[in-house]
């Protein structure tokens, strides 16, 4: 089945997003069915705030990482029917308006779509385009397939198949591992076109555990 508004709910993780999470459910209601926030512990008003504008949310009582707070919300969502998952970070960096991209993207033999920032590189910030441009690389080798955004967390997935490739990681590199994951277990990828948009946000990678942890994870992937 192919992706729909009624068939497709957007997982938001969230960390003290109070200050962008209202205005992007909102943005995000001509595009889905209803949005899920999964409030990962935050200390601000995030949870009240996205309730408000109309989202359900899960809250954890206290951080559990980006990968834990993705799983809370795509187990909820296939729980309530939903065929198709939209993930988009909270903190306004994916626009709403190119979720139509991502969609179009998905053909029958595709069951997961990459946003792709890489026609705006320029417009990201140097440390973060260098930085995406070598995993990607390292990730499309150990993939066997093209990536050219491999760390972008605006997605669609299918469901289904994400239940068959059961991802295990709770951190950061759970976006790395769900690519190799559907590439190895054959399942179609594609990547769509999205803007750049970089607004003074507080990247929540935490650069040397979480660096270490990846490099971990793609060691161990490799063997």
């Amino acid at each position: 089945m192919r992706p729909h508004r009624l068939n497709t709910i957007a997982v938001i993780p969230c960390l003290n997003e109070a200050r962008t999470i209202g205005p992007l459910v909102s943005a995000l209601t001509p595009h889905v069915h209803a949005s899920l926030v999964v409030d990962d512990g935050s200390i601000d008003d995030t949870s009240a705030i996205a309730t408000q504008a109309g989202a359900r949310v899960i809250r954890h009582p206290h951080p559990l990482g980006k990968g834990a707070a993705l799983a809370t919300g795509w187990t909820s969502a296939a729980s309530s029917g939903a065929s198709w998952v939209l993930l988009l970070d909270g903190d306004g960096q994916h626009a709403p308006e190119d979720a139509p991209g991502l969609f179009a993207a998905a053909t029958p033999d595709i069951r997961l779509v990459v946003g792709d920032r890489t026609p705006q590189a320029h417009s990201m910030p140097w440390i973060r385009r260098l930085t995406n441009r070598c995993m990607s690389r390292w990730i499309a080798s150990l993939a066997g397939v093209p990536i050219p955004d491999s760390q972008c967390g605006y997605r669609l997935v299918h469901l289904p198949s994400l239940e068959r490739v059961r991802l295990q990681t709770r951190q950061f590199e759970i976006e790395s591992e769900m690519i190799v994951a559907f590439a190895r277990a054959k399942l179609g990828i594609a990547a769509a076109p999205i803007q750049v948009r970089y607004r003074g946000e507080r990247s929540k990678i935490s650069p040397i555990p979480d660096s270490i942890r990846w490099l971990r994870w793609y060691l161990a992937s490799r063997r």
